[in-house]
């Protein structure tokens, strides 16, 4: 698994993931759309760890700086 996201992508990730999980918690999004967002957030949190977005793969898309 070669990582394919950038820093600031990562950070933007797990920034948008930490919000979701605030407002599912403090009952500000609930239900059906609240559980499908706080999954999302989940898969961003995953790929914002990791550093690899496997979405990317098929686009050949790569927010990593060129070493």
């Amino acid at each position: 698994m070669k990582q394919n996201m950038g820093n600031t992508d990562r950070a933007i990730r797990i920034l948008v993931a930490i919000i979701i999980a605030t407002l599912f918690f403090t009952n500000v999004i609930s239900g059906t759309l609240g559980i499908v967002l706080l999954v999302l957030a989940c898969v961003f949190l995953l790929t914002g760890f990791i550093a690899f977005c496997p979405l990317y793969l098929p686009f050949g898309i790569s927010t990593r700086k060129k070493e």
